[in-house]
């Protein structure tokens, strides 16, 4: 019987991360809300919700907050159809095309969009209340510099809010998410998306990226307080957060 091979790995270089991130989601941003509630069966809207409970906003409603990698804008929509939020939200991310495919949920928001890239964010220092980032900071080319840029636009004390896949540790559910995960939804992703590898890149960065302590970790050391961190549906994803150090 012939060996079995992992299949080879569309994870690109670090040198090569941004470029190739910014053209798969430019390349899937039409069918991205859709997948997202197709492989998740729409549990990643209560996850978001979830995030923005967790970001403290009722201490500043009126208040200026930052939807960093902001994809199609879903995070930066809940925050501010939050009842009493009279504040404003900045839905920044460095693909154009994922930004356009949301503009037509912010009509009538308090929601603007910028492009903009999550390692050099074109924003001046401590000027926002509160930032958020939903499946984003596993796509960064440097994960510590994309940690230093949330803080370095936060106010003392604000609260930056991380949502992100993770795996569960679990049995039986890690060996039958593995399987969803290595096998299902690479398949339904790339016949939907009609994209090669997107949806091979999503597992397999999902894989190599830090667990929840090591990146609660590395939130202290990149200046970040009072860091918490909780698992959510059984440790598929996890949400962390932390207070920006005076």
């Amino acid at each position: 019987m012939p060996e079995l091979r992992d299949p080879p790995s569309v994870l690109p270089s670090e040198a090569e991360k941004a470029g190739y991130v910014r053209k798969m989601f430019s390349s899937i941003a039409p069918r991205y809300d859709l997948l997202n509630r197709l492989l998740s069966a729409g549990i990643d809207r209560r996850w978001r919700r979830r995030a923005v409970d967790r970001l403290g906003w009722e201490r500043e409603p009126r208040g200026r907050y930052l939807d960093s990698c902001a994809g199609t804008l879903d995070l930066a929509v809940e925050l501010a159809g939050r009842d009493i939020f009279g504040g404003r939200v900045v839905g920044a991310d460095f693909t154009y095309e994922m930004l356009d495919r949301g503009r037509g949920k912010i009509a009538g928001t308090g929601v603007t969009a910028t492009c903009a890239d999550a390692l050099s964010l074109p924003f001046p220092d401590a000027s926002f209340d509160g930032a958020v980032v939903g499946f984003g900071v596993r796509n960064l080319a440097d994960l510590g510099a994309g940690l230093r840029e949330a803080r370095r636009v936060l106010r003392p004390g604000a609260r930056f809010v991380i949502l992100e896949f993770t795996t569960p540790r679990w049995q039986p559910l890690r060996s039958l998410y593995l399987a969803y995960f290595r096998q299902i939804l690479p398949r339904v992703g790339r016949l939907v998306s009609r994209h090669g590898s997107a949806y091979s890149y999503l597992p397999e960065s999902v894989l190599e990226f830090p667990d929840p302590e090591a990146l609660a970790e590395m939130m202290r050391e990149e200046g970040f307080a009072a860091v918490g961190w909780e698992p959510l549906t059984g440790g598929i994803a996890a949400l962390h957060w932390g207070e920006a150090a005076g």
